[in-house]
């Protein structure tokens, strides 16, 4: 018997009389509950804006930037500003694979360009009404592939890893817009 089978068989029988982990039912999300409304409730609770918008609504955002970085996969009707390099611009624009109401989270594919998701201090963030999910398991399952890298932002970067003082734009944006798409 070589070194590695010894050493699974003796977790095995570590693991055997430990009790089985219960997995948490959805706190959140009651079958009766509209994904949508839920999912903006959410993100407000996680310091970001919401915005449920049309087209011409979503593009209005967009207005007093004076430039903007722009994710690979942003529709050309909302690349109306000029766009400038991710580490100048004052907007960041992404495009979301889907949103999750349960947490308040979008998703976004490392395909799309982390630097515009990351580097401007404010990330506009544009996902369809009909791609908001209940719950990420709903999501992923609806998902035709996974890209290579998949982002979950629940709102704005922030720290309190200095002195237990909340500072927000640290480790990436300090201002979350996300529109929901009508």
């Amino acid at each position: 018997m070589d070194a590695r089978t010894r050493i699974l068989a003796r977790v095995r029988r570590a693991l055997r009389e430990r009790p089985k982990a219960l997995l948490p039912e959805h706190p959140h999300l009651l079958p009766k509950e509209d994904p949508l409304a839920l999912f903006l409730d959410r993100l407000r609770e996680n310091g970001a804006e919401g915005h449920l918008l049309d087209e011409e609504g979503a593009r209005a955002l967009l207005q007093g930037f004076p430039g903007a970085a722009f994710g690979r996969g942003v529709p050309e009707a909302f690349r109306l500003l000029p766009e400038l390099p991710p580490e100048e611009a004052p907007l960041g624009v992404s495009w979301a694979l889907f949103a999750v109401a349960e947490t308040g989270s979008v998703a976004l594919s490392g395909e799309d360009g982390r630097k515009a998701q990351l580097l401007p201090p404010t990330h506009l963030v544009l996902v369809e009404a009909k791609r908001v999910y209940g719950t990420l398991l709903e999501a992923l399952q609806d998902l035709n592939g996974l890209p290579s890298a998949l982002g979950l932002h629940s709102g704005p970067s922030k720290s309190a890893d200095i002195g237990q003082v909340m500072v927000k734009g640290v480790h990436g944006p300090g201002r979350l817009i996300v529109a929901v798409l009508l």
